[in-house]
């Protein structure tokens, strides 16, 4: 179980984020308050109800720059809410435009969370956006686009979705039929959509809130894995129970291959193994489970095992000092991912008999927990591969030498996923492995 948003949003101690969207900004704006300790300032560069100002400590009125460094600082421990004055419609206007320097400055020197609410739905589960949405802030390095999940299968009118016109004319959907997962993704990856006044800088995570029963989540589920080229996270949750069910990110592959086989006598990984090489089989597998990117870490037989894999679209990375022991070539996998991945499996290149549904099933599992460490158990051992949440890469940039990955699991717990496959549990290490894999 994923405890808090902090925690499924990967936020630092001191996030400068913006909430936009639809169905879920306000709830998590005030979670996520309550997730840290110590002071807590929120801003509002949108319209916010009269009533949701009670759920800070404190609630300050900024009409002028020159207040904000006095009323951070009466702040103390407390979590304060800054917002501009009544509007006289039942809501607090906008922060003027020259207080938000001084607010992110005063941020910065207090070492606080700083969270804005950039965005009005009018309390609808989703929405467009009109030509002056949504007012981002461009400081802010996080961005959490929200969409309310109960708005899927209701009409497109504006009964149900804000600006129910535009959200038309951005996915597709003709107006008053019902609203789907593609559309709703269509919209959010859209540019003038969820994408619209993104600050270039800023990590992009999308929240689908009101995932409130398995219907909703595998329709979440569905949007999320469109969402996921454009967006670094997309989290699935119902907050009004509490509840974070999931956390999609890339999961990328890294394939040990750079090993000398002193054992074998011969480059085992190009053995061949149904027709195929067996170093080709471990890499289709971690393709053919949807593994992105897939990092082949070569070394004693680079040249031999590139050509091995022809015509797939791996990364195709050298250890010169491949021979230093294996925690060379763990860093240099590690070292050629892209920052966005959440997670990545580690499949040695000699078990080819290693299974697409098995891979999955980790990665499912790991989606559901955000476990640091995510293995299968089988006749009570523990199998391969394993998948090492992003949270352990540091811990693998300071091994040395012949380490593996012993030292990472001794310091974490373990989430095992209960697998019943014996053949699993065979490296092919010798003449006789050889063998034994042939019987597979």
């Amino acid at each position: 179980m994923i405890p808090t948003l902090r925690a499924a949003f990967r936020l630092g101690p001191t996030p400068r984020l913006s909430l936009t969207g639809a169905g879920g900004k306000s709830i998590s704006l005030f979670r996520l308050a309550r997730e840290y300790s110590g002071p807590v300032l929120l801003a509002s560069t949108a319209h916010l109800s009269l009533a949701q100002a009670g759920l800070a400590d404190r609630h300050v009125v900024l009409n002028t720059a020159e207040r904000v460094e006095a009323a951070v600082k009466a702040g103390k421990n407390e979590v304060t809410l800054f917002t501009g004055p009544d509007n006289g419609k039942g809501r607090w206007s906008s922060l003027p435009d020259e207080t938000l320097p001084p607010l992110f400055q005063a941020a910065d020197e207090l070492q606080a969370p700083l969270l804005f609410e950039s965005d009005g739905s009018r309390c609808l589960p989703l929405k467009a956006w009109a030509a002056y949405e949504p007012p981002i802030p461009p400081q802010v390095k996080q961005v959490v686009v929200c969409a309310g999940l109960s708005g899927l299968g209701l009409p497109l009118d504006e009964a149900h979705v804000f600006r129910a016109e535009t959200f038309s004319q951005l996915c597709g959907l003709p107006l008053n039929e019902p609203v789907t997962p593609p559309a709703l993704a269509a919209v959010l990856a859209h540019p003038q959509g969820g994408l619209k006044n993104m600050p270039a800088q800023a990590r992009r995570i999308c929240l689908l809130n009101q995932a409130d029963d398995e219907t909703m989540q595998a329709q979440a589920q569905q949007a999320a894995m469109a969402l996921l080229p454009v967006y670094a996270a997309v989290v699935v949750a119902s907050l009004k129970e509490n509840q974070i069910h999931a956390v999609f990110e890339p999961t990328a592959g890294v394939v040990l291959a750079a090993g000398g086989a002193r054992r074998m006598g011969q480059p085992k990984l190009l053995l061949e193994w149904r027709g195929e090489p067996i170093i080709r089989h471990t890499v289709r597998c971690a393709l053919d489970a949807g593994l992105g990117p897939v990092v082949v870490v070569t070394g004693a037989f680079a040249a031999e095992i590139e050509k091995a894999l022809e015509g797939l679209p791996v990364l195709l990375v050298y250890n010169p000092d491949w021979q230093t022991g294996q925690s060379t070539s763990v860093k240099a996998g590690l070292a050629a991912l892209p920052p966005e991945v959440g997670a990545a499996a580690f499949l040695l290149g000699d078990q080819p008999q290693m299974t697409v549904q098995l891979v999955m099933a980790l990665v499912q599992r790991h989606y559901r927990t955000l476990a640091p460490v995510t293995c299968p158990l089988i006749d009570q051992q523990r199998g391969n591969p394993v998948l090492f949440d992003r949270v352990t890469f540091a811990d693998f940039m300071q091994l040395e030498g012949d380490a593996g990955a012993r030292q990472i699991l001794s310091k974490y717990t373990l989430d095992y996923l209960p697998w019943f496959d014996a053949g699993l549990l065979l490296d092919v290490d010798t003449p006789e492995d050889y063998a034994r894999l042939q019987e597979i």
